[in-house]
């Protein structure tokens, strides 16, 4: 039997993404920060708090401690908020061996610095890693219930990036591979922020045209900011561009939507992240990305406007307004 990998974050993304390589027949382990939820989730063979109905398979153990997951590992995936990337790589920096390989599929960009994780990792770790990240249009419940999901693996290292869609893929769970890490993690961090739009336009009834024009017009400005860091148009075409960005954008198991929906019932901020419970990925996003743009100088109308109305107190129907009353352009640049 393989070795097997360790998967760090027991929220419902890692939970889900562990049940899957188990499922798969990969022996894996299940480690997170609660050692209460561990002990429950080793107790019950589920996670309760997050994935209640989704049974653990056989080859899935739930680790007590960070080193007991990493024990003989060659591979490891991270599972955490952007918030938590760095200092869980901190932490794990000093227990790696040299010959152990690091995925992740955490999405967004840090906070305090605007980095991307592979840059975080990088940082964090030197450059001396095999690095791969995990992207694409996936919601934690359907994984985790084995419907039917595609995503994407990115590494500079075909062959690794091929090894974990070989050891996550089943009949129902389809893997593809690319060696464009910056374009998947773009696509990870900006369709967040034009979900979080899209949920604003939705609750306040602006209609169906203008959800599909905001994702369109969302599309090409994740398209032209990856291509100014050094991405792949193409890639924005695929799994971790176009598809997790209408996913994200159209269903309400996306916490970024359902945000902006709670924003939209005329919700704070605070009251919108108390009440989905979970990181809002896309609130923290779009600041950073603004921030970005500007560096770059880049005109991102629609992420521009979504973050005057989430940081500027701008009127949501204003900016509409704004956006529509732009004079005629060319559609591409």
């Amino acid at each position: 039997m393989s070795a097997p990998i360790a998967v760090l974050g027991s929220g419902s993304w890692g939970t889900a993404l562990a049940i899957q390589f188990a499922r798969a027949g990969k022996p894996t382990r299940l480690w997170g920060r609660d050692t209460a939820q561990l002990r429950d989730m080793r107790e019950q063979r589920c996670n309760r708090r997050y994935l209640p109905d989704a049974a653990f398979p056989e080859l899935l153990q739930v680790a007590g401690t960070l080193d007991n997951a990493l024990t003989g590992v060659s591979d490891v995936l991270v599972a955490v908020p952007s918030s938590g990337f760095r200092p869980l790589l901190t932490g794990l920096a000093s227990r790696l061996t040299p010959e152990v390989r690091i995925a992740w599929a955490t999405k967004g960009f840090e906070r305090d610095t605007g980095m991307l994780p592979h840059q975080v990792a990088h940082e964090v770790l030197g450059g001396s890693y095999t690095m791969a990240v995990l992207s694409g249009p996936t919601f934690a419940k359907e994984v985790g219930a084995g419907l039917p999901t595609a995503m994407v693996v990115a590494s500079s290292d075909a062959a690794f990036a091929m090894r974990i869609a070989e050891d996550l893929a089943s009949p129902g769970f389809r893997t593809y591979v690319s060696t464009d890490i910056m374009g998947v993690e773009i696509g990870g961090a900006v369709k967040n922020v034009i979900a979080v739009g899209a949920g604003l336009a939705d609750g306040l009834g602006f209609g169906a045209n203008m959800r599909v024009a905001l994702i369109t017009r969302g599309l090409h400005e994740m398209t032209r900011l990856g291509v100014a860091l050094g991405a792949r148009e193409r890639t924005f075409m695929g799994l971790a561009g176009l598809g997790d960005l209408v996913l994200t954008c159209t269903d309400d198991q996306s916490r970024n939507r359902r945000c902006g929906l709670a924003l939209a019932r005329g919700l704070s901020v605070d009251q919108a992240m108390r009440e989905i419970g979970q990181v809002v990925e896309g609130y923290h996003a779009a600041r950073v990305l603004r921030e970005v743009a500007r560096r770059l100088q880049l005109d991102l109308p629609v992420c521009e406007g979504i973050c005057r109305i989430l940081f500027d107190g701008a009127v949501a129907s204003d900016v509409v307004r704004e956006l529509m009353a732009s004079p005629p352009q060319a559609e591409f640049d």
